[in-house]
């Protein structure tokens, strides 16, 4: 990896001062072992991996005529087997590394994740917009959801926004990690004072619309009347 980048430099910076450069961040690498590098043939290790991408390229990437192969549906599990059975000696973690690598993915069964789980013994507020999205100025209208984003740590966190509908900017937003209401809460309240300090407070007849099932949420100090329909 530090070879190639430093052959991805060298055309602008020269070998000598990348390798300097690196070696002054604490990689240290010399122009030498760059050059013993580059020159020294595949090891055995690139040359398996070399061939494994190739068969695993018929597997996944569409031929001459745009068509896919039935095993391109394969995780990686499958795929190890499917090598397996035609008599290709591979451990399932080297077949793991050049799926991963040029992302190539199976088909998955896996369940989405369910952000709305209604109370059936919550009110429901009616549906005060009717599917119109159109405010006749800022702070008029808010419109609220929050959706999941996967973790790399594994797990999941929930982002709620409100956006206001006269211009579709967002006003306020909140990152947490259960799916309770009052993470949604807080984004309408920082929403609401947000458009306070730009001059336009909510007043009046403003609605706030909600598509989660907890739509009775009203920001502090605020008469709001809350709009929604239940998943």
């Amino acid at each position: 990896m530090i070879c190639a980048f430093i052959a991805s430099v060298a055309g602008r910076f020269g070998i000598v001062p990348a390798c300097r450069a690196l070696t002054g961040h604490g990689v240290r690498i010399s122009p030498r072992t760059y050059h013993a590098r580059r020159s020294r043939p595949p090891s055995r290790r690139a040359l398996r991996d070399r061939w494994l991408t190739g068969l695993l390229a018929a597997m996944f990437e569409p031929d001459q005529r745009g068509r896919r192969a039935p095993e391109s549906l394969y995780g990686a599990v499958k795929a190890w087997g499917h090598l397996r059975r035609q008599g290709i000696t591979v451990a399932r973690c080297t077949v793991e590394r050049p799926m991963r690598a040029n992302g190539w993915l199976g088909n998955t069964r896996a369940r989405r994740v369910r952000t709305t789980v209604p109370d059936p013994r919550g009110a429901r507020a009616p549906d005060l917009v009717n599917r119109d999205f159109r405010a006749s100025g800022p702070g008029r209208l808010l419109v609220a959801d929050f959706t999941y984003v996967p973790l790399a740590a594994d797990g999941f966190a929930y982002v709620a926004f409100v956006i206001d509908a006269f211009a579709g900017t967002i006003r306020g937003w909140e990152c947490s990690l259960s799916k309770s209401a009052g993470f949604v809460q807080r984004a309408v309240r920082q929403a609401v004072g947000q458009l306070r300090r730009a001059g336009h407070p909510v007043v009046g007849d403003a609605v706030h619309h909600s598509d989660y099932a907890e739509v009775g949420v009203k920001p502090r100090n605020h008469s709001l009347p809350c709009s929604g329909r239940a998943r």
